[in-house]
């Protein structure tokens, strides 16, 4: 501790970090004199770092508050004029036609079509994503071989291989599910490799000590210590999943979100497309929903190594 000392103070005179006052060690310190003497150069007083932590009801109100802040406004806008119907229909007319389209429309139907073609898209792509960000992070002829080209690709707007995709594939389901499926493979793919080549190559070399290689390795160390940025992909896909859904569902469809959007535009039905713009927005919410359970579930030990 005495090395710590500036040049010109002595051990025998130095001050006593313990007791706060100058003597041998051992020696009772004079009231009040460790007030009085300055800070020692180069040393830093230790402090506890403090957690503020919410309730839980806290938290869920905390949350809650700009969006019911911004839905007051909305509604006292549209009730007060300052927003007109034909922009933007007030909230209780928003329920109305909810009701409408749960009872003529079969609502839950269309949501259903949706969904599904969402959900099939986001698992063909976020699997093809898995399975290219391990074998490029992992291996150098896997990068050399896959990541120039996903790179080239992914600058590509997945809206304009819509066409393409029509002319190749028709107009069924098959061209929708894929197109998804291109739009949510680039952030899994990214996301994965990244994880995966931030793994700790001494780990990976002591479990091959103990004779744990192959897919043994991948699925059992690597894919766990490469979970955090796997799910984060996760979410990417499935947020982008609901975006890409809007456009495949513009293919001539017959039945989906989709379908009413492009009939409530064609009528000009602006109540129609803000009920279909809110659902799109829940389930928009409800997939980072399920990768926040997700995280949880998967990795409980990451809440304690979390910066908060």
């Amino acid at each position: 501790m005495t090395d710590l000392l500036p040049s010109g103070a002595s051990r025998a005179g130095a001050p006593d970090l313990a007791g706060g006052g100058p003597g041998p060690a051992g020696a009772a310190a004079a009231p009040g004199a460790g007030a009085d003497l300055p800070p020692v150069p180069g040393l830093v007083r230790p402090r506890a770092s403090r957690r503020h932590a919410h309730g839980r009801g806290a938290s869920l109100a905390l949350r809650a508050l700009l969006p019911l802040i911004l839905f007051g406004l909305w509604w006292w806008g549209t009730e007060a004029g300052w927003i007109s119907s034909d922009v933007l229909v007030s909230p209780p007319r928003m329920v109305e036609t909810f009701g409408d389209l749960v009872r003529e429309d079969k609502l839950f139907h269309q949501v259903s079509v949706s969904l599904g073609l969402a959900l099939r898209g986001a698992l063909f792509g976020a699997a093809a994503g898995l399975l290219f960000g391990v074998v490029a992070g992992l291996w150098r002829i896997g990068e050399e071989l896959l990541d120039a080209v996903l790179q080239m690709l992914r600058t590509i707007p997945f809206l304009a291989v819509v066409p393409l995709f029509i002319v190749w594939l028709g107009i069924g389901d098959l061209s929708k599910v894929l197109l998804i499926s291109l739009a949510t493979l680039f952030p899994m793919y990214l996301n994965t490799y990244n994880g995966v080549r931030n793994v700790d190559r001494r780990l990976i070399e002591a479990m091959e000590v103990f004779g744990l290689r192959g897919a043994r390795l991948v699925l059992t160390v690597i894919i766990p210590l490469a979970l955090p940025s796997i799910l984060t992909g996760l979410r990417y896909c499935l947020g982008i999943s609901v975006l890409a859904l809007i456009a495949a569902e513009q293919i001539n469809s017959s039945a989906g979100l989709g379908y009413l959007m492009y009939q409530a535009q064609s009528m000009q039905q602006v109540d129609v497309l803000v009920v279909v713009l809110a659902i799109y927005a829940v389930l928009g919410l409800l997939s980072d929903l399920v990768v926040r359970v997700l995280e949880r579930l998967l990795m409980p030990w990451h809440r304690g190594l979390a910066v908060r």
